[in-house]
């Protein structure tokens, strides 16, 4: 633009890297940006539009090649691109007056919310002629603030969002949004601060979500007291911790949604077996079978489908593991009821059992003590008196979580022969009886 614009010595006013001195007829000086958009170069006035050429004799051409000045030292013109020529070269610009834009209608900022992200538009554009004659848009910088929603520790909390960006045809791809909200629109701020023109900012109407989220929460119902001894392996015993657990696992799923949540899905797999299927806002499950599973978790609304192309949901959808391990039934063969708070019961150790029975016989055949429950454990005592020390005979019936619905107990010849827990058919169910020793020893 060297033949375009004239430097004047001395009164140079210098405003950002691409800055010019412009001559207005009384002498002031205005700045003006000069922005590049590929082989285009366009001029942004403040208000009129002033330009001293280095030789007054060039003529300037508009797109038709009309000549719009020849001879003048000084060039006023409106709104438009223009060239200059010299050795059969054409020399292309655009000049564009600011403020003259700002006055030519209303700005508007809209917003269109959407599932993956929103659309931003201010209207109307700045436009310009390129050199072909195809008229294009401006690319313009702005800032967007506004109001969304962050998970806070129990709950969802507003939030300030602020986003920095380009318009392009006019159009600014924004995150998605999931609170009501208005948004704030700072544009042009380096153009302004350069051209002396004061800050401005535009807010938009208040805008609906529809995109949606959840913040899903998993808690264990939790067996005995915090910090009871258990004989049961791997008990659940911590509200949180879903992994490495004994059967039954009951869990309460929780979602808490963002305000435009409409659906809710709840899948449980096991592997890559699907266990059930819930749509309700909260969900009570308990898991029986060992193995490892994962629960996702996924919402939706009619704008914004699940599990389509279109929603695309499941890339928010959240995803729990949890882990069931397989049964056990370990029997010890000695007790010291002495009060010591050491192995004071006879109690079997265990893990996932669905099914326990426990027989406890003396010498004689006799009933001494019985249960169906293997978290309790004979206390030594035969009534309300101490039983006599000695070897006293069990019989244990019990069913794991991972044996088949429909097992059931065996022959004796079939334990005998070692064949239970060797293939499926026996896996999970226990048969014992042997001998219990009880040892007092000095009591306390």
């Amino acid at each position: 633009m060297k033949r375009i614009l004239g430097i004047i010595v001395g009164l140079c006013l210098v405003v950002g890297s691409w800055a010019f001195p412009v001559e207005t007829p009384n002498a002031r000086l205005w700045p003006a940006v000069e922005i590049h958009d590929g082989v285009e170069t366009i001029l942004l006035f403040k208000d009129e539009i002033a330009l001293h050429l280095v030789n007054g004799s060039t003529t300037v051409y508009d797109l038709s090649g009309k000549a719009i000045s020849t001879g003048q030292e000084v060039f006023f013109p409106d709104d438009g691109t223009y060239y200059v020529e010299e050795a059969g070269v054409k020399e292309y610009f655009t000049v564009i007056s600011y403020l003259r834009y700002l006055k030519s209608g209303p700005l508007k900022v809209t917003v269109t919310p959407r599932c993956r992200e929103s659309i931003l538009t201010l209207t109307p554009g700045m436009t310009y002629t390129t050199s072909a004659g195809v008229t294009k848009t401006l690319n313009r910088k702005v800032t967007v603030s506004y109001t969304d929603i962050g998970w806070g520790e129990t709950m969802w909390q507003d939030s300030a969002v602020v986003y920095s960006g380009t318009l392009i045809n006019n159009r600014l791809h924004i995150p998605a949004f999931y609170r009501a909200t208005d948004f704030v629109v700072q544009y042009d701020s380096v153009w302004r601060d350069q051209l002396g023109v004061s800050q401005d900012s535009m807010i938009s109407p208040l805008v609906q979500p529809i995109a949606v989220k959840s913040h899903p929460m998993a808690t264990v119902t939790v067996r005995g007291k915090e910090g009871e001894r258990s004989n049961e392996v791997d008990r659940p015993t911590d509200s949180k911790i879903l992994e490495s657990r004994s059967a039954p696992l009951e869990v309460y799923f929780e979602a808490f949604p963002s305000p435009a949540v409409q659906f809710y899905t709840w899948r449980i797999m096991r592997g890559n077996e699907e266990q059930a299927v819930r749509y309700d806002e909260t969900v009570r499950y308990t898991f029986m079978n060992p193995g490892g599973y994962t629960v996702t978790h996924s919402v939706a609304n009619m704008e914004c489908p699940c599990h389509t192309d279109e929603g695309d949901c499941d890339k928010d959808s959240a995803e729990f593991k949890v882990s069931i391990q397989e049964s056990q039934l370990l029997v010890p063969n000695v007790f010291t009821p002495n009060g010591d708070g050491m192995n004071d019961e006879f109690r079997v150790l265990y893990r996932s059992l669905r099914e326990y029975h426990i027989w406890v016989y003396n010498r004689w055949g006799k009933l001494v003590y019985e249960s169906t429950d293997p978290s309790k454990g004979w206390d030594g005592n035969i009534g309300s008196r101490p039983a006599a020390e000695g070897a006293y005979y069990y019989v244990i019936r019990a069913i794991g979580t991972d044996a088949a619905k429909n097992a059931s107990y065996h022959s004796r010849q079939a334990y005998e022969k070692g064949k239970l827990n060797s293939d499926d058919a026996y896996l999970g169910v226990y048969q014992l009886s042997g001998d219990i020793n009880l040892l007092r020893g000095k009591q306390k």
